[in-house]
């Protein structure tokens, strides 16, 4: 049986979903193959959690747990830390230089991907269309008028390294502008500004499955809020149809773009794309190197939509990770 530790929380404030993300990959584990062991990972603490929700301290010196006197080290590491420090390749760092097999991306690509200026800016020479934008850094001065001619009115202010929505603003007004910029500094301390997209929103996962690089059926998300925020994601204030209502045509070039990607981006691991259609032609917003994986999320709604169970998904995850360090 191989040991997993599934590591959960962060350091950011999507930590309440990464627990819940964390718990689904544990519940659904194949207990044939693995003994999971939930690791929660806060600024404060690192701990294991046993199922009486007794805590042990993590040895961070190589990364082991000591219980009853019995010393326990893991096989593989499956992470579900969405953000800061799971998702922006600090964790992928640490593994890669204990030397221990980890599911996601390594600390590379989790880097990239993280940074929504940079991602966008790697891709851009591809042929992969993204929104006209603006960058800040904490400090800039905050030339409103400069912002405002080149991404026009409405526009998206962003953290640019942050996730489940938190710290985004549509701007509708010059009025707006401050608020948001100062809404998204509390998220980070990069700023991307985007002009409006008007178009379907999809998201579409990409997994190494069994082998072959593999793109999930496409959702549509139908936001009831002005966008697909953390209420629309977290809360029901969405719809999320999938497969997407839209013509193969279209999903074809999306299945290509996500695919293009990842591919690119010589990824591992789950993706998760976000695109606007606009005239039949997709617009990627971001990557996702550390989706959601509640049962609400999308890639276990796409994964469902393919035929392949949450126990099939994150089993091979774990032996595909087993075997790229084997390699």
């Amino acid at each position: 049986m191989k040991k997993i530790a599934i590591i959960m929380g962060g350091y950011s404030s999507e930590y309440k979903i990464s627990l819940t993300s964390g718990n689904v990959v544990y519940q659904n584990l194949d207990k044939t193959k693995f003994t999971g062991y939930r690791i929660h990972i806060f600024k404060d603490k690192w701990v294991y959690v046993d199922d009486n929700d007794t805590e042990f301290p993590i040895d961070k010196n190589d990364f082991s747990v000591t219980v009853n006197n019995e010393k326990i080290t893991f096989d593989c590491v499956f992470n579900a830390i969405h953000g800061t420090p799971g998702e922006d390749g600090l964790m992928q760092a640490y593994f890669e230089l204990l030397g221990i097999p980890q599911n996601s991306c390594d600390y590379y690509q989790a880097a990239l991907t993280f940074n929504k200026r940079d991602l966008l800016s790697v891709l851009k020479p591809y042929g992969i269309k993204s929104a006209t934008s603006y960058y800040l850094n904490l400090g800039d001065e905050i030339k409103q008028d400069e912002i405002l001619e080149k991404v026009g009115l409405p526009c998206f202010v962003k953290p640019n390294k942050s996730g489940s929505s938190f710290g985004i603003t549509k701007v509708k007004t010059k009025d707006e502008l401050l608020f948001a910029i100062a809404n998204a500094y509390r998220e980070d301390n990069e700023i991307i500004i985007e002009s409006f997209l008007d178009g379907t929103e999809v998201s579409v996962g990409v997994i190494n499955y069994k082998g072959e690089i593999v793109v999930l059926p496409i959702t549509e998300i139908v936001s009831e809020n002005d966008f697909f925020d953390y209420e629309a994601k977290y809360l029901g204030k969405s719809q999320e149809i999938t497969p997407a209502r839209i013509s193969e045509d279209i999903a074809a070039k999306i299945r290509t773009v996500a695919k293009k990607a990842y591919t690119i981006l010589k990824m591992s691991g789950f993706s998760r794309s976000e695109f606007i259609l606009v005239d039949g032609e997709p617009f990627m917003l971001e990557m996702n190197t550390i989706p959601g994986l509640t049962t609400e999320s999308l890639i276990p709604q796409q994964a469902k939509a393919a035929g392949i169970s949450l126990e099939d998904l994150f089993t091979n995850s774990i032996e595909l990770a087993l075997e790229r360090k084997s390699i």
